[in-house]
């Protein structure tokens, strides 16, 4: 008698799709343990999981280019559940993440789960709790993007490290959450980042702003800043920075 394979739920791709925005892409392989742990709370086999999250990867444009595929017969809701991500992450990512909660029972995400009935103006500990959820997923999907590496020295203490927006926070919600928005940064870098003391060109190098060209620089400032310009950052093994809002940056953030 043939195997009838169980269909995957709403939340199921949601979670699945998390997953694969946190696990860098080299290790989304059955064996993999978040996977196996994964795999348990779905109840469905590592190796199902996996495969999941490798359709997911199936259509990422750069991935394409590498000849990356997933299943041949991908299910629809793999590509419904892709298309709504990209065109709403943060919507999504929030989503996500209390689907997240709901699946591994945390009170932190389960506090704001849907309702039947929600009020119209939500209080102001659910924007809380939505602001912070939208932002680890952020973090979690651009760090695990770039190997949990600074982009620009490599440096790799990873609680040394943010997931850095791209056109700001506060200039667009709707890419908020979305990880072509991000650039993974050491804490230096970062902050020359956001207050506009450098900036990434169309070719991905590292342009340094003129206020912070000083003689006699310390060699903190001389190693962090004056000789990274030119570097070409890493690039992410997938959501590579999006090539707008790096444009954005250079005409509204960056000092010149």
């Amino acid at each position: 008698m043939a195997t009838i394979r169980k269909a995957w739920s709403r939340d199921e791709l949601l979670v699945a799709f998390n997953a694969y925005c946190r696990i860098p892409f080299g290790q989304l392989n059955k064996s993999n343990r978040e996977i196996v742990k994964l795999s348990r709370m779905l109840e469905r086999t590592p190796s199902a999981v996996s495969m999941k999250l490798c359709n997911f990867a199936s259509f990422d444009p750069a991935h394409r280019e590498r000849g990356v595929k997933g299943l041949k017969h991908a299910g629809k809701g793999d590509r419904v559940i892709w298309d709504e991500f990209h065109g709403d992450w943060e919507g999504l990512a929030f989503e996500s993440e209390e689907a997240l909660g709901r699946l591994y029972g945390l009170e932190e995400q389960a506090e704001v789960a849907h309702r039947e009935e929600k009020p119209v103006i939500a209080t102001e500990a659910e924007r809380t709790v939505r602001v912070r959820l939208v932002q680890r997923f952020f973090r979690e999907a651009v760090l695990s993007s770039y190997g949990y590496c600074c982009s620009v020295c490599a440096f790799g203490v990873v609680e040394m490290l943010n997931a850095s927006h791209i056109v700001p926070w506060s200039k667009d919600a709707k890419r908020r959450a979305d990880p072509c928005n991000g650039l993974s940064l050491c804490v230096l870098h970062d902050r020359a980042f956001d207050r506009g003391f450098m900036t990434v060109d169309e070719k991905y190098r590292v342009v340094v702003a003129g206020a912070v060209k000083i003689d006699d620089a310390p060699e903190l400032h001389e190693v962090g800043l004056l000789k990274i310009e030119g570097r070409k950052i890493t690039l992410p093994e997938r959501f590579r920075p999006d090539e707008e809002a790096l444009g954005y940056h250079r005409e509204n953030v960056f000092l010149g």
